[in-house]
């Protein structure tokens, strides 16, 4: 009996959250033929349209609202990443014991191939990416999917035995894994992050670290050597492990990667061949437009105190920051502290913008904005030929965007716009 008909075999599953992860899950196992229904307390175009599709399934689906009558039918509770752990229905099904699992531990009950799995509170979207492409040059059949944007399940019915997924993974999604285990772990690095769910850096570390608890002797465990946390947490972990460092002209990212390479045979210039022709990822450090010799820079998915302050020592010009969402914990003095000089002025959106301006204040001039696209027609009206504009927020998204792909998007089609509006005179 496969693991997937071991755990759902006569029971009733409810999916909390409708958006990428849940919609992909819900078909996932209703094509399985397992009892599903979902429930979303938001209402908005995506999840409308979700429900929609589920519904000509023939899956019983509630948004708007979590019902005590509908979820009380579930024997499973799968809950999707953005989900908050104080949900009804995650506090209902914790007080009665029912199991809760993440959409990924789903997607590994249906995975026929091994995963290597990469989490990290920085730079873990680029060394996923660089892992696929790495693996498929050197001929292997690989997936790329999970946090980087594609959920696991909706990826995993492509998955034969001969394939090897790569799945970038949260800590909101490894908190509810249960046998999740991936034959290679990777974790870039642990900083300061997510404290708006967690009460404290201990906890954000001990979810990180559920990504090698189920591993075994004949699995990889790949941790930073030069992390704070990376010692501690090497007395409970099973597998083999394996410690990564930069250096020989590789960036920490780029020597997690290799160290993949030695474990699956693949030799260092099919790597290096893909490191030097690797151009990015979209909203990291992605080059937008220059208007008027000003360069517009989308780093949206630099949620960190950590990656702003990459992105700012790795840009050569003055700049004019944008930054803020919702606030998660992060601390913003360290950027106050450290690139003072960098920053010409900061331009602050979103609901953390007066905790960032106390964080400034006296460091780095700023000005409050409402929206995004106030804060980048202030920015450029400020700039000179040859600064910077840089969009790089700190902080999550969901404040004002869906998710930071939703942000870098919109900061896209406001400076084309702008770009357009300038005409002849760009």
């Amino acid at each position: 009996m496969m693991k997937k008909e071991t755990l759902f075999k006569n029971k009733r599953v409810l999916i909390v959250g409708l958006a990428r992860s849940g919609f992909a899950c819900a078909q996932l196992l209703s094509k399985a033929s397992v009892k599903v229904r979902v429930s979303d307390n938001q209402r908005n175009l995506m999840i409308e349209e979700h429900a929609l599709t589920l519904t000509r399934m023939g899956i019983e689906i509630e948004i708007g609202s979590h019902t005590k009558d509908f979820c009380q039918q579930a024997d499973i509770v799968v809950v999707s990443p953005g989900v908050s752990n104080t949900a009804w229905p995650i506090v209902w099904a914790q007080e009665k014991n029912i199991p809760i699992i993440s959409e990924i531990e789903v997607g590994w009950l249906f995975c026929p191939c091994p995963i290597i799995a990469i989490t990290g509170s920085t730079g873990k979207t680029t060394t996923t990416t660089l892992i696929g492409k790495v693996l498929a040059e050197a001929g292997f059949s690989v997936i790329v999917c999970g946090n980087i944007g594609t959920p696991f399940c909706q990826e995993v019915t492509r998955a034969t035995q001969d394939s090897i997924v790569v799945l970038e993974v949260s800590s909101f999604q490894l908190e509810y894994i249960d046998k999740f285990c991936p034959h290679i772990a990777v974790l870039t690095n642990i900083s300061r992050n997510h404290l708006d769910r967690y009460a404290s850096m201990e906890e954000y570390v001990a979810a990180k670290k559920r990504i090698f608890m189920n591993q075994k002797a004949g699995d990889f465990a790949l941790l930073n050597a030069k992390d704070n946390y990376t010692n501690e947490m090497l007395k409970d972990i099973r597998a083999k492990i394996r410690l990564f460092t930069s250096g020989n002209g590789l960036n920490m990212n780029e020597a997690a990667v290799m160290e993949v390479c030695r474990i699956m045979g693949i030799s260092e210039e099919v790597a290096l061949k893909v490191f030097k022709t690797f151009g990015g990822i979209e909203h990291r450090m992605e080059e937008v437009a220059t208007i008027k010799g000003v360069r517009f820079i989308n780093d949206s998915k630099a949620t960190t105190a950590e990656s702003c302050l990459w992105a700012l020592e790795n840009i050569l010009s003055p700049v004019l920051l944008i930054c803020g969402g919702r606030d998660k914990g992060v601390d913003y003095k360290m950027v106050a502290s450290k690139a003072n000089n960098k920053v010409k002025t900061a331009f602050l959106i979103g609901e953390a913008r007066e905790k960032i301006a106390k964080a400034f204040a006296g460091k780095i001039p700023f000005c409050e904005c409402s929206s995004l696209e106030e804060a980048v027609e202030q920015a450029f009206n400020k700039a000179n030929p040859g600064d910077v504009i840089l969009l790089s927020p700190m902080c999550s998204s969901f404040d004002m965007f869906l998710d930071y792909e939703h942000r870098g998007k919109a900061f896209k089609k406001i400076v084309f716009k702008l770009k357009d509006r300038l005409g002849q005179f760009v």
